[in-house]
């Protein structure tokens, strides 16, 4: 899947979102083990937004090994919807970015998430906050080159991290009142 395909079904899902009052609230979810080279990505990407933007619609947790740990920031936010990033073992070339399909993750299509660095695997999680706040949970995955202990992001994942939190901002951050740093 090719670098649009992720952003334009990110498109759709906010697109398709029943909003009542004005701009869809946003989660966005950064996973990954800051330890592990590569497996720091989504840990990455939000450190970034976070950085540059500050919109009343769009929240941005750096949620570390352990996101469960941030259900109740997001419970309080009342997001319409939540979009995990993280590192993914997709068979593809490092740094590619992919919408990832829950059933693919559960088929074992996609590896990395059941046993993974989490403590909690991420669809249990993703099943969790759907049923709760009612609305869709999404996951952008990045693969990795290399996630060795020690290790700092690879080049080709930095690229990746940067090319995509631009684009998440981009495409989220287009809320009224977003200030972009």
């Amino acid at each position: 899947m090719s670098e649009k395909l992720w952003q334009e079904q990110l498109r759709q899902t906010v697109a398709g979102l029943r909003v009542i009052n004005g701009q869809p609230h946003v989660t966005l979810v950064g996973i990954g083990h800051e330890l592990r080279g590569d497996d720091a990505a989504g840990v990455a990407v939000t450190r970034l937004i976070n950085q540059w933007v500050h919109s009343p619609s769009l929240q941005v947790i750096e949620a570390g090994a352990a996101p469960e740990n941030c259900c109740g920031l997001i419970f309080r936010f009342r997001p319409d919807l939540v979009l995990f990033v993280d590192a993914a073992q997709m068979g593809a070339e490092p740094g590619t970015v992919r919408w990832l399909d829950w059933d693919l993750i559960k088929s074992g299509d996609v590896v990395g998430f059941n046993a993974s660095t989490h403590t909690l695997p991420l669809q249990i999680l993703a099943n969790y906050l759907t049923v709760e706040l009612g609305c869709p949970v999404g996951l952008l995955g990045i693969q990795p080159a290399d996630i060795s202990m020690g290790d700092s992001l690879s080049p080709v994942v930095t690229l990746a991290v940067e090319a995509t939190a631009r684009a998440l901002v981009d495409l989220l951050s287009v809320a009224e009142g977003a200030a972009v740093s």
